[in-house]
């Protein structure tokens, strides 16, 4: 079956001529898959049907959970919780590993939700959802009246809490399908009864703004199918269920081809070992086709076998041993416009990441540990005077330094956050590097003290952290990284920054084990 090309850059993404292969038959109708990353095997629901099933290469599709809720829509959390979609119940759950059930949204404004449909998560742990009716009828769900007369997207703030509604009620009929940009500054919901897709700019607090139509006329006279599960590319393409199989559109909103299968396509994911397969969902059955593109990196998949590569702090190492004596601790840009809400790079997601870290009290926790233990505390601030003169303007990150107007002397955002305030005794180097070592006097109070392991800590883990553990290391010092006690954008390039550089030049641990160390 070849697959139709209306643009040449459609072959950049699939073979025109890539075979679709059967994983799986005999179901009554496939929905919600997603791959797990570690155990490699794809979950998949069957909603009339009321089970869960799971495929492997070496077993083949086997039966998980049944009752399943008639589950619909899932996805996992950056530590490989499932979240998902239970249109019999019309809750969104997160269920954990050792069988634990939490509901993560149930109601809004003292109103049951329709049923949650489809699911993605945000790099910095918030949940979005849709909410049409279809799991209150019969067939796909559980036959009863709907209470909120509209169906909305929702989102739930990366602490938990009362779902948010993000969109005008009257704007979509049958919202379903929605994924975010490779960037997640755009958020894509479609809709299966109109037939179209609309596109929402993503604000700094996670709110949409910015509506406007992204693509429609998803339907055909001739060819069964619509617009139901949706995700991103790599590069930003869009790829919807559609008639026929799949269509595909480029960010423009351009249709640049379409993959053609053998039954109607309610719902897709990326998977294999190297997040280059393409899993659909197709009515009676489970497909599988080989693509040249991956997807955009959701959170769930930085997991790596042994531990996941997120925000959770891995185990500490075994034998963890620091001499008082020989360290001190690094407290690197923990400063109002780095990431508190209001400061100049709020709009980066830095607030919400050191939120979901912890970040502010667990460095507070080490560095009370840290004085009572005789280690001195130095505070590292990146600090320009107004207008940034002499600072260079050779990188990106100067550039939008100095446009922001950040970390100016006297202001408010080059402060520390409230919580890690200097304490008598401790220590200030200013400087206007990523590295704590350039052009700072830091070296010579650590000779001065006779100190030759660093504690690591404070924001952003991908940019001044991580150059200030090379470099440490490359001047002989030992590096010694508690993840938990370091935050930067989002999940993924924490996750990307501790497990493929840090770990070649430092000690990578957490708050806890850094505090016994030093307290003994």
């Amino acid at each position: 079956m070849s697959h139709v090309s209306l643009r040449p850059d459609f072959g950049d993404l699939i073979d025109p001529n890539a075979p679709l292969s059967q994983v799986g038959t005999g179901f009554i109708f496939t929905e919600g898959p997603v791959w797990h990353p570690v155990d490699r095997y794809l979950l998949f629901s069957d909603m009339p049907g009321d089970v869960r099933r799971r495929w492997d290469e070496a077993h083949g599709v086997v039966e998980v959970k049944r009752p399943a809720n008639k589950c619909n829509g899932m996805t996992y959390d950056a530590a490989l919780n499932l979240i998902v979609c239970e249109h019999a119940t019309s809750l969104l759950v997160r269920e954990r590993p050792e069988g634990k059930r939490e509901i993560l949204a149930s109601h809004f404004q003292g109103k049951e939700l329709n049923s949650p449909n489809d699911v993605c998560v945000r790099s910095d742990g918030s949940i979005y959802f849709t909410d049409p009716i279809y799991g209150r009828s019969p067939h796909f769900g559980v036959e009863r009246p709907h209470h909120l007369g509209f169906q909305g997207v929702y989102r739930v703030p990366p602490g938990g809490g009362a779902p948010q509604l993000l969109v005008d009620d009257d704007l979509f009929n049958q919202p379903n399908g929605l994924c975010f940009s490779p960037d997640e500054k755009l958020l894509y919901v479609n809709d299966s009864a109109r037939k179209l897709i609309r596109v929402f700019d993503v604000t700094s607090d996670g709110s949409l703004k910015n509506q406007r139509l992204f693509a429609d006329k998803i339907v055909s006279s001739t060819e069964p199918g619509g617009p139901d599960g949706m995700k991103c590319d790599e590069r930003g393409d869009v790829w919807v269920t559609a008639p026929g199989g799949l269509w595909v559109y480029a960010p423009s909103g351009d249709l640049i081809g379409k993959v053609r299968t053998p039954e109607p396509v309610a719902n897709l994911a990326w998977g294999g070992t190297d997040f280059r397969t393409l899993f659909l969902t197709a009515s009676t059955s489970v497909y599988r086709v080989e693509t040249k593109v991956g997807p955009r990196r959701e959170p769930y998949m930085n997991a790596r076998a042994g531990g996941v590569a997120a925000s959770p702090a891995p185990s500490p190492e075994p034998a963890l041993a620091l001499d008082p004596k020989r360290c001190a601790l690094l407290i690197q840009d923990m400063q109002n416009d780095t990431l508190s809400e209001g400061g100049a790079f709020a709009a980066s997601g830095a607030p919400a990441h050191a939120k979901a870290q912890n970040v502010v009290e667990n460095i507070r926790r080490v560095a009370k540990a840290a004085r009572a233990a005789g280690v001195p505390v130095i505070h590292i601030w990146f600090i320009v005077e107004p207008g940034a003169p002499g600072l260079t303007m050779n990188a990106p990150l100067f550039n939008g330094l100095a446009e922001a107007k950040g970390v100016v002397r006297g202001t408010w955002g080059a402060a520390p956050v409230a919580g890690l305030e200097p304490e008598k005794g401790d220590f200030i180097v200013e400087k206007m590097r990523m590295s704590a070592f350039e052009g700072t006097r830091l070296e010579t109070i650590l000779k001065g003290l006779g100190r030759d392991t660093l504690i690591n800590t404070g924001a952003w883990t991908n940019m001044a952290i991580e150059h200030t553990a090379r470099t440490g290391a490359d001047k002989g010092y030992a590096i010694v990284m508690p993840e938990d006690c370091c935050s930067t954008m989002n999940a993924e390039w924490h996750a990307a920054s501790i497990n493929f550089a840090v770990r070649n030049v430092a000690t990578v641990t957490n708050a806890d084990a850094v505090i016994k160390a030093l307290t003994g």
